[in-house]
């Protein structure tokens, strides 16, 4: 059996390895350590809960230590891309806990909170930067951050990437980097799309997968439920009733409906929360620390989170409502079952989700065992109580659905494409050339300034149709390209 001893790595890396109780490699782990510590590029293929973050932090970590440098002002050695502040988080945490005897520098760059400390952590440099694509990018058009001295990039949940919409900005960034680096992909499928990214961007690469594309953890116990779907709640409250379900996680498709089930659970007498884009940083972070805490019995989330969350022992996942992407199923239920464990994942399908059940049957390879729970009185008696407790969300095709509808409503970006016919109000600022400006100051024209009108004081400017810039303020006016629609 392949010990952490027999790869290579570094003594003050095995030490932590050691001192967390690790002494085996997964088999995702023993195959990429050792090519990664070779400075080859890596297309790595595995479910999630396999161990893919150690793969590529445990080699990096060692090629760091090996070379030492400093890395430049405001830039980084290592850049690892995630798609979600949660997975940001979880990477970064496991980053400095392999590094405790290392003495390199990590930092986490994410949207939801303040720019100040990521400005001051990233301005003498930093060893590994673990970031979000949407913050990085202001980052970079601030250039409070450079991507001149990044020598291993790493997308990690390369397929969540393309689920949400960040290919662009994932090619905008790449774009920025030096020619002269290593590459490391990690994904729990791969899609064409995705294939064809990687193609653009690693070179000769060794590949390295564990599981068929698109395969669900062994060691799950899945069900389906067909179900009206107004009567969902009420069974799920039933579900979560059984002494059995000690820790679960509840998959919604929509940031409004994850709250409308969290309000119901809770007036039925079931702890619970939610969390999803719309929640700001502090509420997401506390929502997080209660479930792990095993305050909260049920989280009811959205797929915002189904790669963000590293909870052990979480012993049910509910699919209250299925994916639109089939994909997305593998990693819902891949937050039961980790380390070894069993756990059970139960799935709600209503009469308009049969195309999507048979998307995920086709992609998985299976079929999944049903019951039926259509006609039941019980649920019908109590679902008439539901619609009191939390009203029901108004029905939304899931087919027409629209898979990134986690982007935060506070950082969504209105594009006019009619270009800068921006209006002012007397005396709050003034329009030129395609320019808009809110909130307070004076226009240099005063007024309803015409051609050349600038603001000064508070407020928000955006170039030729609106972009809408939230970073830090540094006076004068902030002009910015509208580039893309960013989840974090």
């Amino acid at each position: 059996m392949t010990q952490f001893t027999d790869l290579g790595l570094a003594k003050p890396i095995l030490k932590a390895l050691a001192d967390k109780g690790y002494t085996q490699p997964t088999p995702i782990q023993a195959q990429a350590i050792p090519i990664v510590m070779k400075g080859r590029d890596l297309l790595g293929i595995a479910q999630t809960g396999t161990g893919k973050t150690a793969a590529f932090a445990l080699p990096i970590l060692h090629r760091l230590a090996e070379d030492r440098r400093p890395a430049p002002r405001r830039g980084f050695r290592c850049l690892v891309l995630s798609p979600t502040r949660e997975l940001a988080t979880q990477i970064a945490d496991n980053f400095k806990a392999y590094a405790a005897h290392l003495g390199l520098s990590v930092a986490t760059i994410f949207g939801g909170v303040k720019y100040g400390p990521q400005m001051r952590a990233l301005a003498a440099g930093v060893d590994v930067v673990v970031a979000t694509p949407g913050r990085l990018m202001d980052h970079l058009g601030e250039k409070s951050a450079t991507l001149g001295g990044v020598e291993i990039f790493v997308l990690d949940e390369a397929d969540q990437m393309l689920d949400l919409g960040f290919v662009v900005p994932i090619r905008k960034i790449a774009s920025q980097l030096p020619k002269d680096r290593q590459n490391l992909f990690f994904s729990a499928t791969m899609p064409s799309e995705i294939g064809k990214l990687a193609g653009e961007l690693l070179k000769n690469p060794a590949s390295v997968s564990i599981t068929p594309q698109a395969t669900t953890v062994e060691r799950i116990d899945q069900s389906l439920i067909y179900i009206e779907a107004q009567r969902k709640r009420p069974l799920l409250a039933e579900l979560l009733a059984d002494r059995a379900v000690e820790r679960s996680i509840v998959f919604t498709r929509t940031k409004r409906g994850a709250d409308r089930v969290a309000k119901y659970l809770t007036a039925a007498g079931i702890e619970a929360a939610s969390i999803h884009g719309d929640k700001t940083q502090g509420q997401r972070e506390r929502a997080l620390a209660a479930f792990k805490a095993g305050e909260v019995k049920a989280l009811v989330a959205t797929d915002i989170a189904a790669r963000g969350i590293d909870v052990n022992d979480i012993s049910h996942v509910f699919n209250y409502e299925l994916p639109n992407v089939p994909e997305a199923y593998v990693h819902r239920i891949g937050r039961t079952a980790r380390k070894g464990k069993d756990g059970v994942a139960i799935s709600f399908c209503s009469d308009d989700e049969r195309s999507l059940l048979k998307d995920i049957e086709k992609a998985t390879r299976q079929k999944i065992p049903s019951f039926d729970r259509r006609n039941d009185k019980a649920l019908a008696a109590a679902a008439a109580v539901a619609d009191k407790l939390a009203p029901a969300e108004k029905y939304v095709d899931p087919r027409k659905a629209d898979p990134r509808n986690n982007v935060p409503s506070e950082l969504r970006r209105k594009r006019n494409r009619n270009g800068g016919q921006g209006k002012s109000a007397p005396g709050k600022g003034g329009q030129g050339g395609g320019q808009q400006a809110q909130g307070r100051g004076e226009g240099r024209n005063g007024g309803r300034g015409k051609g050349g009108g600038q603001a000064q004081g508070q407020g928000k400017a955006a170039a030729g149709g609106g972009g809408d810039f939230r970073g830090p303020k540094r006076g004068g006016v902030q002009q910015v390209e509208t580039r893309w629609n960013p989840i974090d």
